[in-house]
């Protein structure tokens, strides 16, 4: 089977590959265009996130049996028309759930904590112990929204927290665990004092977080962001910041992220993201809450061990 590789990944993922067979070739730089040319001479593709694979490109592709998605989710690719072409996709949700688990703490522990701030006081020369006290996360309720491999990763970073509680909402009802309770949107919104995102982006979540859901928190609180930019309409969030219903924003995407996540923004600075940059109560990271050095890797062995156990035969 011959496959073609749009984006770079872990060396060891064409290694392995390599050694079971398969023959690889890498299309890092070819634009669109010219992939669609050349498709319909490949039985699979292996993508992160360079451009949409939408209907049209995948039509250019009449010998595809696969796509791999090095990375949590398909929402990239054009599900339905895959479906009715036959070509089955799959991704590696577990791969880099420790790290957005990890990251996601981190983010909140700095946050809270005002590290950024102390770091950067320190540099100018100052010391000043009062203006940098922070807030403790034990005896917090915190809530999560979206409870798969990344939010129950979250949930389990929290145990030796003595936190108050750890809640989460999600569409489909979970087995029990000692991580979290699940709960109903409502009493989320009425109890937590932290919320964690870790939603996919479908039609559901996107703008979700926008100002009627703010208005429905009961309590002020810290908001996590380490899912999609596009689950925040960060208009609606500025102004819960400057409110004080949100004390403050740990946002690992954002809504202004293009969809490849290579480059922040598709138009120019929007004045509600000046406000993120400034604002002292606002700790932004560049879409790398799931890119650790160990997830590089572990995302790429679960791609391998799909492919060789799905299509190695053929």
């Amino acid at each position: 089977m011959k496959i073609l590789h749009l984006d770079e990944n872990h060396p060891l993922l064409i290694q392995q590959l390599g050694r079971a067979g398969f023959e690889n070739i890498q299309a890092y730089t070819e634009s669109k265009s010219e992939i669609e040319g050349v498709l319909k001479h490949y039985d699979g593709l292996v993508v992160r996130s360079r451009f949409p694979i939408d209907a049209s490109f995948l039509a250019k592709g009449t010998n595809l049996k696969f796509i791999a998605r090095v990375g949590a989710g398909v929402e990239n690719i054009d599900q339905e028309a895959a479906k009715k072409l036959d070509i089955e996709l799959f991704a590696a949700p577990m791969g880099n759930a420790n790290a957005v688990g990890e990251h996601a703490l981190g983010m909140l522990l700095g946050l809270m904590n005002k590290l950024r701030l102390a770091h950067q006081s320190i540099q100018a020369g100052e010391w000043l112990r009062e203006t940098h006290r922070g807030e403790e996360l034990e005896g917090q309720t915190v809530g999560i929204i979206g409870y798969g491999n990344m939010g129950k990763s979250f949930a389990k970073k929290l145990l030796g927290f003595d936190v108050k509680e750890v809640i989460y909402y999600d569409i489909e009802p979970k087995k029990p665990d000692a991580f979290a309770r699940q709960v109903s949107l409502e009493e989320l919104q009425e109890k937590v004092t932290v919320l964690s995102l870790h939603t996919p982006q479908t039609h559901l979540t996107i703008g979700m977080i926008d100002a009627a859901f703010l208005t429905k928190m009961q309590q002020p609180f810290w908001l996590i962001n380490t899912a999609r930019g596009s689950a925040i309409k960060t208009v609606d969030l500025v102004q819960a910041l400057k409110n004080g219903k949100v004390k403050g924003a740990a946002l690992d995407v954002l809504e202004y992220e293009k969809s490849s996540f290579e480059n922040l923004f598709a138009t120019e600075i929007a004045d509600d993201f000046s406000y993120l940059l400034a604002a002292n109560n606002v700790l932004l990271s560049p879409h790398v809450a799931g890119w650790s050095i160990e997830s590089h890797r572990k995302l790429a062995e679960i791609i391998v061990h799909e492919i060789i156990l799905n299509f190695k035969q053929l």
